[in-house]
């Protein structure tokens, strides 16, 4: 049988940072818990064409910071940063805290895998097709510069009788190899026949690589630079 885990899960506090970073005593945590579940599933629902990779929150003693990781900061922010103090004003009164929201841009959304299962799922909503929808996917995806991308669904796909699995993959996902950035984002598309989960794995190389300056980019942009060498005779 195969034993399967997220793959951000497998990597947290080894290569990956924890999404909420804060402690607290033992009565308090369940509370904090549900809060930190509260704050992110209201900035999904109110945010959804956001495009929102995920939400971090960091707690102090009299203050949460929210970190908001989008592809569409215009639209959080809005006119004049209208947008954002609403926001803030309204996590204030879910939940009774000093709230602070810093927004952070993610500049390609085909990185990021959460942002392509949403954007796979909205295809799937206005009634096209599953395949087309997988190939174009992929295609955008590796043009992208990852190393590799894997898709895969699970429903009533075309509006069949019977729900199945459809997956596709290109170039490399190495789900065990810690070392290697692999992202995975989740999303559920409600269609009229029902719903369809949508799964993304995204491989964007080693962690090493990206602190040194994004991945494939990187190691590109190394391969330019390097002279070429000469042979004296």
């Amino acid at each position: 049988m195969g034993q399967k885990t997220r793959p951000t899960g497998f990597r947290v506090g080894i290569v990956e940072d924890w999404r909420s970073r804060w402690y607290a005593p033992k009565k308090e945590f369940g509370a904090l818990l549900v809060e930190d579940q509260k704050i992110r599933r209201f900035i999904k629902t109110e945010y959804r064409s956001g495009a929102i990779d995920k939400v971090e929150i960091e707690r102090t003693r009299d203050q949460v910071v929210v970190h908001l990781h989008t592809a569409r900061p215009g639209i959080i922010i809005g006119k004049k940063g209208q947008e954002i103090d609403k926001l803030k004003s309204q996590l204030e009164n879910l939940t009774g805290r000093r709230m602070d929201v810093k927004i952070i841009e993610i500049n390609n959304p085909f990185r990021c895998a959460t942002l392509v299962a949403e954007d796979v799922a909205q295809q799937l909503q206005k009634r096209g097709s599953f395949r087309r929808a997988i190939k174009k996917t992929l295609d955008q995806v590796m043009e992208a510069g990852v190393h590799g991308v894997k898709v895969q669904l699970s429903g009533r796909l075309g509006g069949a009788e019977m729900s199945r699995q459809e997956k596709a993959i290109r170039g490399s996902i190495p789900l065990s190899t810690l070392q290697r950035h692999v992202d995975y984002g989740f999303a559920v598309a409600q269609t009229a026949q029902g719903a369809i989960g949508v799964k993304v794995w995204v491989d964007r190389g080693n962690y090493t690589d990206e602190e040194s300056g994004d991945g494939a980019y990187a190691k590109a942009g190394e391969a330019q630079k390097k002279p070429k060498r000469t042979h004296k005779r």
